[in-house]
């Protein structure tokens, strides 16, 4: 699993193996976040089975569903509520960018520099400037 730390608080990839729970959990994370839809792509975990993964590793699972393309103010504000218990977050979609774009419009929220978000998602390998001109 390639997964991109885009602050002390979250990180994201593509979807994780069911096998690579643990590791996260070894990692320190403490939520997993799923992002996509539920039978996005044929052959998928379903979401019970994520949260027996996630649970079954000491961790919380949390899914923000949303199509590409698709993000609402919603699914940002579940994401900004979740931001504020203060623990430590790995989202997920198919590639990552929809969670970096969830991200960044979440920590808009908390009025957090754009600029700063930018530059942290550059860095990932992600372009969240659709995000930024709407927040």
């Amino acid at each position: 699993m390639d997964s991109k730390v885009l602050d002390q608080q979250v990180s994201v990839s593509a979807e994780p193996t069911l096998e690579e729970f643990q590791a996260l959990a070894d990692a320190g994370v403490e939520v997993i976040v799923c992002n996509r839809p539920e039978q996005e792509a044929e052959g998928q975990p379903t979401f019970a089975e994520l949260e027996q993964s996630a649970t079954g590793a000491g961790m919380m699972f949390v899914a923000i569903p949303f199509s590409r393309g698709q993000m609402q103010p919603d699914h940002s504000e579940a994401f900004h509520k979740l931001l504020e218990s203060g623990k430590k977050v790995h989202a997920f979609c198919r590639t990552g960018n929809r969670s970096c774009n969830l991200w960044a419009a979440a920590r808009c929220l908390s009025g957090v520099d754009k600029k700063q978000l930018q530059q942290a998602a550059q860095r990932a390998g992600f372009d969240i400037s659709g995000v930024l001109v709407t927040y």
